[in-house]
């Protein structure tokens, strides 16, 4: 009798257990719906990208903004929170579930462009993020385009526009400083179809310049836009401001070149340095020399 019941119960065990797939299948089962709750969050960082605009309006600005988002997303590094205005850049308690810069990690300026509405305390909000807090600062494309009556911006970034002398074209750029994480993965010599910007306020020797314009190969004729009598035009930086990483890259100005797996790696690269997750040289650098040529 007592062999029967236990004979009786692990058939009915043995039902149950193919009734729910097996005990091999069931664990596996779930872990393809449901992830493990929060296990990306092990380095949880927060990144806030501001894309707004009080002057010209870039076309790429939405997929600038948009692969910000999706690399944090689909890395599980960073979440992101996009945002069209600047009212997040502040450290008071603004309620209704807002966040403000105590919650972020790194300030992203996508192709910002004119004198962003920000008062007094705003700015002094962000300068202190950065510069007090040790945050980090992306500025993408036209974020050199705005805020010209803040001189502690313009310090802060290392300069503001002056021109695009060539318009878009295929530049010719140079991998200055292959070591840093951003440009790495660029070639020593290479072209990108994209608009560069020429920097005034902008010392070679208060930025780590990582990216710059092949002097050699470009064409000087009939170009009143060139003010640079040095021809050093910088296409990408990084710098410390107080305890804060800055970068700043001229390239992303076409909705094209966010389909480019170079400047989206650059920029996701550049999030992740900003972000304390990788490390690269902020100290400046002599020029590097090219062979010239006539034009």
């Amino acid at each position: 009798m007592h062999l029967h019941r236990i004979s009786f119960f692990s058939v009915v065990a043995v039902l149950v257990l193919a009734s729910q797939g097996g005990p091999a299948q069931q664990p596996e089962k779930a872990s393809a719906v449901t992830p493990a709750p929060h296990a990306k969050q092990t380095h949880f960082r927060h990144v806030l990208v501001v894309g707004e605009s009080r002057g010209y309006e870039h076309d790429s600005i939405s997929a600038a903004m948009n692969a910000i988002y999706e690399m944090g997303k689909q890395t599980g590094l960073w979440d992101t929170m996009i945002r069209t205005d600047t009212e997040l850049i502040t450290k008071k308690d603004l309620g209704r579930n807002s966040k403000n810069l105590n919650y972020f990690d790194v300030l992203v300026f996508a192709s910002t462009t004119g004198e962003l509405e920000m008062d007094p305390s705003q700015k002094q909000d962000m300068m202190s993020f950065i510069k007090d807090d040790g945050k980090g600062f992306v500025g993408i494309h036209a974020a050199l385009d705005t805020n010209y009556n803040w001189p502690e911006y313009g310090e802060m970034i290392g300069g503001w526009f002056d021109q695009h002398p060539w318009m878009t074209f295929n530049a010719p750029i140079i991998n200055e400083d292959p070591d840093f994480p951003a440009v790495r993965h660029f070639p020593k010599a290479f072209l990108k179809y994209d608009e560069i910007y020429q920097p005034k306020e902008w010392a070679r020797d208060k930025v780590n310049v990582l990216l710059s314009l092949d002097a050699s190969k470009l064409d000087y004729n009939n170009n009143p836009r060139i003010h640079r009598t040095d021809r050093d035009f910088a296409v990408a930086w990084d710098k410390m401001y107080g305890k804060g990483r800055v970068f700043y890259s001229t390239l992303g100005h076409t909705e094209e070149s966010w389909q480019d797996p170079d400047i989206y790696k650059m920029y996701f690269e550049a999030v992740k340095w900003a972000l304390g997750m990788t490390e690269g040289s902020t100290a400046s650098h002599p020029r590097v020399q090219t062979a010239t040529s006539s034009h």
